[in-house]
């Protein structure tokens, strides 16, 4: 039984606990919004944290991407969105499935929010499952590259996104504000739209939102398998998208905080490129609820909510119009944060956390029994300034449940986190910081009861009841710049994962070449499936990304540099498979009045320090650029922009894909769009 007490009380302390507070006067309307507040890198603030700590005085390495920047690097999915982004990669399978993977680790080890809260869908549990929060709703995506179990579980062990949207409002606009953008694509057709409203009046806010997507199959610069005459060319079959949502939210705000409740529907329709024929429908619901109060309580300075329920389920469907499996998921999330007084120059926080799932998979292919899983955890945050230093150090303790249907066993298991980071601003401009973890995390459910054939994946994938949890230790170093026209910063990091779980191929016939099996797991030479046995070995993982910015005062152009680089190995010898190769590029940005435009050249690495059993992906240049012209003088006003991506028509593999053997990226493209703002 999922422990509401709880989750009640964590409501009822945010929402009751100050009866009088958001009674109060509405704030005044003209108060910037959190997306004002992004125009210099000392302003922008990370909430993904509970403390609300700039990027630059955190020990952790984080990125943001909201404004120009984000709409110009949306794509269909949240993987493909943050791609480009250091030490970010995509699962990249297909157009319309897309996971971020962030320093090789992938799946269950990465963790997507939504505003705060869990996307609740299953795109954990095989990379054919789309994320299902919108890029095109985003404000803004915070991203914390490496463990960030301690405020978020042991599925944030190799890193967290939070998707921020305006769906809960948080303030009473002056009036209306919103956005609308149309966009046309050549490679793919596409045709979307999307649109958004925020308005109120006296303490009351609402939110409308909307959006309709229609991509055909995408245009391949060669065949979908090299050197394979039989292999499609021209378009690459099971790469289009149908899908539209919509989603409505209101607020009341009041002087010392807000409370509200949004609700939105998602409906997805998209190909699987695997060469099967396979498309998927999915179909989504989910509610959130939000509030934040300021001094409910004496002694605590703010408490804050959030809270999500989820209603999922997709269908795959094969080429015949048949439904062969239908995975449902019905999920809950609660989060309660308390910051309390600070205290010698320190601050800190405490926080509650309760989830529950219930999954099931009925049809041909009942990979996963029906599993029933329940978390509950609570945490510890503090900060503290000492001079130039400011240090941080945290504490989690959570229990996780699986419960499965039928003779498997259950499971339960107790992890812990620790946390500990320091800054130091050692010269005016410049900071030095050292993040270290050492987290738990607890074999998913997909990882312990698999066993049977996945068409979308083309594999037989088979779990192990018995897995142990995961003990990560992981170290980050990194030196920044952060002020004048030149900033620079340079992260390092090491990672060692003890009893580390992946899916290992296998030769049992000793022919040097993965095995192929039947429906039914048997061996076969002409078997559609490659079979996947979930195992545990100790592993490391260690990387450096980079990155440098320089504008020089009063000019119109900047030029950044970046680059990225991770090695992921078995310490008993060998490659960990779908590890990203390394990657470097430069970016040019300028503008002219009403002009502007960015320019940006990656060069992607061959990749042959491969797994056992597994194949290797060609380096390529990827060249994308952007045109932009602002009608009219008002700011941000209305744009109109003409963008091309993969303008040398490479064919482009990507390594950390199940597909890259089959699927190549969509090639040269351009997209002519109108956005605007009010």
């Amino acid at each position: 039984m999922f422990r509401t007490s709880l989750l009640a009380g964590a409501v009822a302390s945010a929402l009751a606990a100050s009866p009088f507070a958001l009674a109060q006067p509405a704030p005044s309307s003209s108060a910037p919004k959190p997306d004002d507040k992004v125009e210099k890198i000392d302003d922008i603030v990370v909430t993904a944290t509970p403390l609300g700590r700039r990027e630059v005085d955190l020990a952790q390495p984080a990125t943001v991407l909201t404004g120009d920047d984000l709409r110009r690097k949306r794509a269909a999915s949240l993987g493909d969105t943050l791609a480009g982004e250091t030490g970010v990669h995509s699962s990249s399978f297909g157009p319309g499935a897309g996971r971020p993977i962030i320093r090789g680790l992938d799946g269950p080890r990465v963790r997507v929010l939504e505003n705060g809260v869990g996307t609740l869908d299953v795109s954990t549990l095989s990379p054919d499952h789309a994320v299902t929060t919108e890029p095109l709703f985003a404000h803004r995506i915070e991203v914390l590259r490496g463990p960030a179990s301690l405020l978020y579980g042991s599925g944030a062990i190799g890193g967290v996104v939070n998707v921020i949207s305006d769906l809960v409002p948080d303030f009473v606009p002056a009036s209306p504000t919103g956005s609308a953008e149309l966009r046309a694509g050549s490679a793919n057709r596409e045709r979307s739209g999307a649109a958004e409203l925020t308005a109120g009046a006296g303490n009351f806010a609402f939110h409308v939102e909307g959006f309709k997507r229609d991509a055909r199959d995408y245009r391949i610069p060669g065949r979908a398998v090299k050197d394979d005459e039989d292999s499609p060319t021209g378009r690459l079959p099971g790469t289009s998208i149908d899908s539209r949502a919509g989603g409505a939210g209101a607020s009341w705000v009041g002087a010392a905080g807000f409370a509200g409740l949004g609700v939105s529907r998602l409906e997805s329709d998209y190909g699987i490129p695997s060469g099967e024929g396979l498309t998927i429908s999915l179909r989504q619901t989910r509610w959130q609820g939000s509030s934040e109060i300021e001094n409910p309580l004496p002694g605590i300075t703010r408490a804050k909510v959030r809270l999500g329920w989820n209603d999922y389920e997709h269908r795959e469907i094969e080429s015949t119009g048949e439904v062969g499996t239908t995975f449902a998921n019905k999920a809950k999330e609660g989060r309660l944060e308390l910051g309390h007084v600070p205290w010698k120059d320190g601050q800190g926080a405490l926080g509650f956390q309760l989830s529950g799932r219930d999954f099931s998979a009925v049809g041909e292919e009942v990979v996963v029994p029906k599993t029933n899983t329940r978390t509950s955890a609570v945490f510890l945050v503090e900060q503290k300034k000492l001079g130039a230093w400011t240090l941080d150090a945290g504490l989690r303790w959570e229990r996780e449940e699986h419960k499965p249907e039928g003779d498997l066993p259950s499971r339960r298991f107790s992890l812990g986190t620790f946390s500990a980071g320091a800054v130091w601003a050692f010269a005016p401009g410049y900071r030095f910081s050292v993040h270290a973890t050492r987290a738990e995390r607890a074999p998913a459910a997909e990882e312990l009861y698999s066993n049977g054939p996945h068409g979308a994946t083309e594999s037989f994938e088979v779990g192990d009841p018995g897995l142990r949890k995961e003990v990560s230790r992981n170290v980050d170093l990194m030196v920044r710049r952060v002020e004048g026209a030149l900033q620079w910063k340079v992260n390092v990091f090491a990672n060692r994962v003890r009893d580390y779980v992946y899916a290992a191929s296998r030769d049992e016939d000793g022919d040097g070449v993965a095995d192929l099996v039947d429906d039914a797991g048997n061996l076969a030479p002409d078997g559609e499936l490659l079979f996947q046995q979930f195992t545990q070995a100790d592993a490391r993982f260690q990387g450096v990304e980079a990155e440098l910015r320089w504008k020089p005062e009063g000019s119109p152009w900047s030029v950044r540099l970046f680059g990225d680089q991770v090695r992921g190995k078995l310490t008993g010898g060998g490659n960990l498979p779908r590890i990203s190769p390394a990657r470097f590029g430069a970016s040019l940005e300028g503008s002219s009045g009403r002009a502007s435009g960015w320019l940006t050249a990656t060069r992607v690495r061959e990749q042959d320090r491969v797994a056992d059993l597994e194949t290797a992906t060609p380096g390529y240049t990827r060249v994308d650029a952007e045109f932009a012209w602002r009608i009219g003088e008002r700011r941000p006003g209305l744009v109109v922009f003409l963008q091309g991506t993969n303008l040398l028509d490479r064919d482009m593999r990507v390594h950390t894909s199940y597909l890259k053997d089959v699927a190549p990226l969509m090639g040269r493209s351009v997209l002519v769009g109108l956005r605007g703002e009010y």
